[in-house]
């Protein structure tokens, strides 16, 4: 669910972008974003950490294209941006899917903050939580 619907109940055309990247990712990956499996920090943190292969699910891993599976994973994390205007449209999506376009490079995406763990303060081990920041967008008529 895109940010700025879970938080202000605002839907765009950039709210389903947000949800096909989500998509993208889970079938990549195999796993759901859901509960206390962060998927998209998940896909970011192997982003920056040129370690992008340990996203693909290992049972399909072998018979897939991997230059294909990681611009896939690139237009993923263009879909999951915090902002609406740096998502891509649809139609910019499917270019970008099919190598027709350059993919420019993402912003961290929405949701991810680092914060220490105050309930075990002797833990070295950071959680993902959410900062509820987010900008107000219009509407726009598909």
């Amino acid at each position: 669910m895109a940010p700025e619907y879970a938080i202000y109940g605002l839907f765009s055309i950039k709210s389903d972008v947000f949800s096909f990247g989500v998509l993208l990712l889970e079938i990549i990956s195999g796993k759901k974003n859901r509960g206390h499996h962060n998927l998209i920090e998940l896909a970011w943190r192997l982003w920056t950490e040129e370690r992008t292969l340990e996203l693909i699910d290992t049972s399909v891993e072998d018979s897939c294209i991997l230059p294909e599976i990681f611009r896939f994973i690139h237009v993923g994390l263009l879909c999951v941006q915090q902002l609406p205007h740096d998502r891509p449209n649809m139609l910019l999506v499917v270019m970008m899917l099919s190598g027709e376009s350059a993919l420019p490079h993402p912003k961290q995406p929405g949701f991810l903050i680092e914060v220490h763990n105050e309930a075990h303060p002797s833990s070295s081990k950071n959680e993902s939580c959410s900062a509820n920041k987010m900008t107000v967008t219009l509407l726009e008529a598909r």
